[in-house]
């Protein structure tokens, strides 16, 4: 009886250690998705804010001068290489809007938009991109500026 005893806890154990592998496996696949996944937004992020600044750049550029939309659009491709080339027009749009005129107004209420949109970011994991639906998104950012000058 102690030898069967003995037999059956051996046999236990074993089940047991390969119960936690499976489950190690499990997790292990979760738990890098999601690793994964840190890593794209952590990325698209990144891009986003090097678009905002960039936007910025234009925005202020373009309350001095608002009818100078080429130099605003160099002024924001000019801004960042990392992690987006601006400078490549095929893959970034820069587009400047205005609020009422392109001149300063006594009342502050004409302003200018610069928007700055990429149109290719790509998912680093394609798996995800497969749960996603698609691997590449559009990340957009703008920045709005009351025009000082010239005055109407």
């Amino acid at each position: 009886m102690l030898n069967g005893e003995r037999d059956r806890q051996g046999r236990g154990g074993s089940r047991e250690r390969g119960q936690s592998l499976a489950e190690l496996a499990l997790t292990l696949v979760i738990v890098l998705t999601m690793l994964a996944g840190l890593v794209d937004i952590g990325r698209a992020f990144f891009t986003f804010m090097a678009l905002r600044d960039a936007a910025q750049e234009g925005a202020v550029f373009g309350t001095l001068d608002p009818t100078n939309v080429t130099g605003i659009e160099q002024r924001v491709r000019a801004s960042s290489q990392q992690p987006v080339n601006l400078a490549d027009t095929a893959a970034v749009q820069v587009s400047v809007s205005y609020t009422g005129n392109a001149c300063a107004s006594a009342d502050g209420l004409n302003g200018i938009t610069v928007t700055v949109k990429y149109n290719n970011f790509v998912l680093t994991t394609p798996f995800l991109g497969a749960i996603l639906g698609k691997q590449t998104f559009v990340i957009q950012a703008s920045a709005t500026g009351t025009i000082l000058r010239p005055p109407c």
